[in-house]
């Protein structure tokens, strides 16, 4: 018996649940669709997406295909996930250019959190995860204190590998596709493309998001299936280190023009809230820091109920 309106509403209610966690780095898609009763059916729908569907399309039609892939489901799930995106990314963009620290203070307690939440699902610790937890802490830092490349211009191709890298969101609880993109040094870019209609960059990452949910997330799945502790282990790691990333505190050590004529950061270093030049907000960031770790504490005691 197929689905009533009613019930393909809510799928849609729950896809803007997802697509308001996707934006926010620290904040899983995919944990939001275990909580919500239908991370199993998403699983299922997108494994369905492969050759046999072309066979089926070819063989039986459209309606069969559609059938197939619960084309329905999809369509209301990635709808609401659409919208939402759509309708944040205008307020984030706002926060990250006039209330930066208050922002990243809410991300890093986001991001602090989900380190403890998936540092905690590591069943064994010896030697070599300890290696493991260093080497992936050490790359993720690594990672945010280079210096970009070809600045001003915009490497498409890099784009569509950041969005599959991000499609993981959709797959893998506790993993966040905005941080992973935040990682790459391509958030900020990402949430003003959405905000100004910039459909190539647009684009380009929604092909990367297909390739990775059609091929890299399967992967990346079944290296959980068989790896999950070293995978757990060297995810934390790598959290851990770029934890420097989403330090709200930072001071431009040189800038750039970028191609809409704004003057942006092209290196930045941390620093202490009390040597910031500027208005470090301490206690707002505090507090702010507080509301997104125990906001991710929240969703952990949820997903235990589920």
């Amino acid at each position: 018996m197929g689905r009533s309106f009613k019930e393909y509403l809510v799928i849609g209610l729950k896809g803007m649940a997802m697509g308001a966690a996707d934006v926010v780095p620290g904040v899983s898609g995919g944990t939001i669709a275990f909580i919500s009763g239908i991370y199993e059916e998403l699983l299922v729908a997108i494994s369905n997406v492969n050759l046999k569907l072309l066979k089926t399309l070819k063989s039986e039609g459209i309606k069969a295909a559609w059938h197939q892939v619960n084309g329905s489901f999809l369509l209301s799930l990635f709808s609401g996930i659409f919208i939402s995106i759509l309708s944040l990314a205008k307020t984030i963009k706002w926060l990250l250019e006039n209330e930066p620290v208050l922002l990243w203070s809410f991300f890093f307690g986001l991001v602090l959190a989900s380190i403890i939440y998936i540092g905690k699902q590591v069943k064994t610790w010896n030697f070599k995860m300890i290696i493991l937890l260093i080497l992936g802490s050490l790359f993720g830092y690594v990672v945010t204190i280079l210096p970009p490349t070809n600045v001003g211009e915009i490497n498409y191709l890099f784009l569509v590998f950041a969005g599959a890298i991000a499609s993981c969101a959709m797959i893998l609880p506790g993993i966040s596709g905005s941080y992973i993109l935040l990682l790459l040094g391509a958030y900020a870019m990402v949430m003003t493309a959405i905000t100004i209609r910039d459909y190539k960059i647009i684009g380009a990452i929604a092909l990367g998001v297909v390739i990775g949910l059609l091929s890299f997330a399967r992967l990346l799945k079944w290296l959980f299936l068989n790896f999950k502790n070293q995978m757990l282990i060297v995810l934390t790691g790598l959290m851990l280190g770029s934890l420097n990333k989403v330090w709200p505190w930072k001071e431009a050590i040189s800038t750039y023009v970028d191609r809409h004529g704004a003057t942006k950061a092209l290196v930045e270093q941390s620093v202490s809230p009390f040597s910031f030049d500027g208005d470090s907000k301490l206690m707002f960031a505090v507090f702010f820091a507080i509301v997104g770790f125990g906001l991710i504490l929240l969703m952990e005691k949820l997903a235990e109920k589920k």
